[in-house]
């Protein structure tokens, strides 16, 4: 089937001016099956760990530290290791504006639209629970999907909101080190995975959706400190929608200034003639599915100049005796030696109508604004107990706790366990009698069980089952 007929017209037209010799290529890549990708979650493993326990064939994406090509058939959202949160399924492409801005672990970072998750799991990973990160998306809808995807990665440090941008900026100026604006786009990339986007698209979108860009990434500019750095990125290659929005930034604020990124091989490079001529334009990244094994993508990387002034914000808080009670005892029944292999912060614990949670290390001023969670879901205070969430089990790291119940990944319960049946416990394979448990394959947890007479009673709520 000749894939690339079905491509408007229009956009066929625009985009053999911009490639000229290369435009059959182009065309040929519409005719190839796409690329699947996942992108390893370091902050619970290592990428050396994986590769020996992954129970599919793997293949390394050579531009991303920590991605992985597979095979479709290869379904790993059905593997335990996926709901143990140790991968996240992302096309190779898009991996890469999140790999291309250095974070490091103590920063405050933003997504500003955030959903589904895949840049913002990527980001909280590399602050390793420490700073913070806030992860917004306008959709009430999508931002639940955000959230669920950064629990299954186990990110602590997070404030997830559901805001308008502009509400965001006048709560966060100049607040952020890093921010990251995967602006809404026309998907002109995204055609060979999703035929749906070429069937709607029409020149006029892009047009009306870079007036959209500019206003985000002039809100976004405002909330990043002096000497922070801006990655900017779209999955089309509407000109307007790339070099023409970068260009507005330049032109609009002269304290803004592009910078160069990692390179690979197959990348392109910004094209100032498709902007206002500024040569600056060709530090962009531009991917094409001719070049790459992967989709089409544009990055652009600013830094604000200026330096600013550190901010002692550190978060003092102390819980109260009722809850340190119950969380204590709790801990002691499933031998808790640390929490994403640190001590546990108990500055960081919060109680809000018998809900516990773990807040962000951080202290920062949320009131006024609408959100679906400030930091980790420990679990409910109930009569005289805590009970856990699941989402505390999926935040515990491997070695955080000593009431463990591993079994290897052929284990057939364990795919039992994340239907919501009880299973059958051996005597040798739990270190307790009775009581709380995580469920581990290979040791990384999935959930929380209840031990009684050998019986893993199961605590995976239908919400999370697969």
């Amino acid at each position: 089937m000749d894939r690339e007929l079905k491509l408007p017209e229009a956009f066929l037209k625009r985009m053999e001016g911009m490639l000229g010799d290369e435009f059959e290529a182009f065309l040929d890549s519409y005719k190839e099956e796409r690329s699947f990708g996942l992108r390893v979650n370091t902050f619970k493993i290592s990428c050396e760990e994986f590769e020996r326990i992954v129970p599919f064939p793997v293949e390394r994406i050579p531009w991303i530290e920590n991605g992985y090509f597979y095979q479709e058939e290869s379904r790993p959202s059905r593997c335990p290791l996926y709901q143990a949160g140790l991968y996240y399924l992302q096309e190779p492409s898009a991996m890469t504006p999140a790999s291309r801005l250095p974070v490091n672990p103590g920063e405050f970072v933003l997504d500003l639209c955030a959903a589904p998750g895949g840049k913002a799991t990527a980001l909280g990973a590399k602050l390793l629970g420490q700073g913070l990160l806030v992860a917004n998306d306008i959709s009430t809808s999508r931002a639940r999907a955000l959230l669920r995807n950064l629990e299954l990665f186990g990110i602590s440090n997070v404030f997830v909101a559901n805001e308008k941008p502009a509400r965001l900026t006048k709560a966060f100026p100049e607040f952020f080190h890093k921010i990251v604006l995967d602006a809404p786009c026309s998907g002109e990339g995204m055609f060979r995975k999703d035929e749906a986007l070429a069937k709607d698209w029409t020149p006029e979108k892009s047009e009306e959706l870079a007036k959209v860009q500019r206003e985000l990434i002039l809100q976004a500019a405002n909330m990043l400190r002096p000497g922070g750095l801006l990655l900017y990125s779209t999955c089309t290659f509407a000109p307007c929608e790339n070099e023409g929005t970068v260009s507005y930034l330049l032109e609009q604020r002269p304290d803004m200034e592009l910078t160069d990124m990692e390179d690979y091989e197959g990348f392109g490079k910004g094209n100032p003639a498709w902007g206002n001529g500024d040569e600056q334009l060709k530090k962009c990244i531009r991917i094409f599915p001719h070049k790459m094994n992967g989709e089409g993508h544009f990055l652009a990387l600013f830094q604000k100049k200026g330096s600013a002034l550190a901010r002692p914000m550190v978060l003092q808080g102390q819980p109260d005796k009722n809850t340190q009670k119950w969380l204590t005892e709790f801990f002691r029944e499933i031998g808790l030696n640390s929490f994403q292999g640190v001590p546990f912060d108990w500055t960081r614990v919060e109680t809000r109508s018998e809900k516990v949670y773990y807040l962000p290390p951080v202290q920062a001023d949320f009131r006024g604004l609408t959100f679906l969670r400030n930091g980790l879901y420990l679990g409910d205070l109930k009569k005289n107990r805590f009970e856990p969430s699941h989402p505390f089990a999926l935040a515990l790291h491997k070695g955080d706790a000593e009431a463990r119940i591993s079994l290897p990944l052929s284990d057939d319960r364990l795919s039992r366990y994340l239907k919501g049946e009880t299973l059958q416990i051996g005597q040798a394979e739990a270190p307790h009698l009775k009581g709380w448990h995580l469920l581990c394959p290979e040791g990384y947890p999935i959930g929380f069980g209840k031990l009684v007479n050998q019986i893993l009673k199961n605590k995976c709520p239908a919400g999370w089952r697969p």
